[in-house]
C-alpha cells in the first residue's frame, strides 16, 4: 500500500469519526490527511518531513478557514436559556400517577407516560394520584393535593 493511499484512508477515517465525536476537529485533520495524500500521489511532495509539514499546514488552514461554517452543519440550533426554564415550569400543576410507594419522601411517578423520580412530604402509595408542585430538572416534587404550597 502506498504512503499516499495511507494518508487518504486515514483522512477518510478521521472524517467518519466526526459522526461519533462531533467536536468538529477530526474532520479538519482528515482534510489535511487527504490533501497530503493527494499531493503525495501526484508527486508534488515526497519526503516524510514535507508530508508532515503539509499535513499540519493543511489541517490548521482548513480548521481556521472553514470551522465556523462546518460547525453550523454539524450542530443544530439550541434554545435560549429562558425557554428551557419555561419548559420546566410546564409540568407545574400537572397530574401524575404514583408508580412506586414513596419511602422516606422519595418515590416514582408517571407524568405523560414517562417515569420520574419524585419527592413528596405526603405518604403516597402506588396507584394514587398526585400533583406536580415543583420541577428540579430530573426530579419532580409532588403533593397529594393540587393546591399544596
Amino acid at each position: 500500500m502506498s504512503a499516499a493511499l495511507v494518508w487518504i484512508i486515514a483522512g477518510i477515517v478521521l472524517i467518519l469519526t466526526e459522526l461519533i465525536a462531533t467536536s468538529i476537529v477530526a474532520v479538519f485533520i482528515g482534510i489535511g490527511a487527504i490533501i497530503t495524500g493527494l499531493l503525495l500521489q501526484v508527486g508534488l511532495i515526497s519526503s516524510v518531513p514535507v508530508q508532515l509539514l503539509t499535513f499540519s499546514l493543511a489541517s490548521v488552514l482548513s480548521l481556521v478557514l472553514a470551522r465556523k461554517q462546518l460547525k453550523q452543519w454539524f450542530h443544530g440550533s439550541t434554545a435560549d436559556r429562558g425557554s428551557a426554564q419555561n419548559s420546566f415550569q410546564q409540568e407545574l400543576g400537572e397530574r401524575v400517577t404514583v408508580e412506586h410507594d414513596f419511602d422516606q419522601g422519595a418515590g416514582r411517578v408517571i407524568l405523560n407516560g414517562v417515569a420520574w423520580d419524585a419527592l413528596s412530604e405526603d405518604d403516597l402509595r402506588a396507584g394514587e394520584v398526585a400533583w406536580v408542585i415543583a420541577n428540579e430538572g430530573i426530579r419532580l416534587t409532588v403533593a397529594r393535593n393540587k393546591s399544596h404550597r
